[in-house]
């Protein structure tokens, strides 16, 4: 059974996308939860990756890091796992986009860090996010409109594009950020996913804050209040 080695729930994007991923297809798999921001993290990480960051995939002899490369391992080595459309034109877009949110959208992943904790109001996040909003959102309608007649997801069936942007529908939903009505269809779609319900139910649960993901201004709702604690 592989491990997959993550950080905090209620912020780590990067660890959502792989697990959601597994979860999705049904693939067993062991966890591994290493806090950000604590004294040990650092080495905690460096055990299981050479990088030095998470996600990281653990199966036997083979490690896997970087979620795009963790999606593909998964891929290849699990048979019946649907990692990508079939199609081979939607596959090419799922790739895409898939990549393109991997290098992209560093305005929004600056300005709106995900938490899964809060909600704030909707406010002017500024030019280059709102860029970043109106591209992914143009990504999200045109796979609909393309590939999407299968079922609820971009390409109709669950693919790793959509845990790619999972997080994304996170941030949009924490900060309040306004989209068209295709694009909170699909929004509520992923988070109305039982994997991804259980993911946030661990994510309130957890004791850890990290001060780096939290952003300067009064949210309008606290879902996650007992046991914080300020990371060292």
């Amino acid at each position: 059974m592989p491990t997959l080695v993550i950080a905090n729930k209620c912020y780590s994007s990067w660890s959502l996308r792989p697990w959601l991923l597994l979860k999705q297809l049904g693939i067993p798999f062991d966890e591994v939860l290493i806090p950000l921001d604590q004294p040990d993290t650092k080495a905690a990480i460096l055990k299981h990756s050479p990088a030095g960051k998470v996600p990281v995939l653990i199966e036997g002899a083979v490690t896997v890091w970087e979620s795009i490369a963790i999606m593909d391992h998964v891929g290849e080595t699990f048979e019946d796992a649907q990692v990508w459309p079939r199609d081979l034109n939607a596959r090419a877009m799922a790739r895409s986009v898939a990549a393109e949110m991997h290098a992209g959208f560093g305005a929004l992943r600056s300005a709106c860090p995900m938490n899964l904790g809060k909600r704030y109001a909707p406010r002017d996040r500024g030019e280059a996010v709102g860029r970043d909003v109106a591209r992914i959102t143009a990504i999200w309608r045109d796979a609909r409109s393309r590939f999407g007649a299968g079922g609820p997801f971009l390409f109709g069936a669950f693919s790793a594009a959509d845990a790619m942007y999972a997080p994304v529908v996170t941030r949009f939903d924490t900060y309040s950020i306004p989209v068209d009505p295709v694009s909170r269809a699909y929004m509520d779609t992923i988070l109305s996913l039982a994997a991804f319900r259980e993911w946030r139910e661990a994510a309130l649960r957890e004791p850890w804050m990290t001060p780096s993901d939290e952003v300067d201004e009064e949210p309008v709702a606290v879902f996650r209040m007992l046991g914080e604690r300020q990371a060292p």
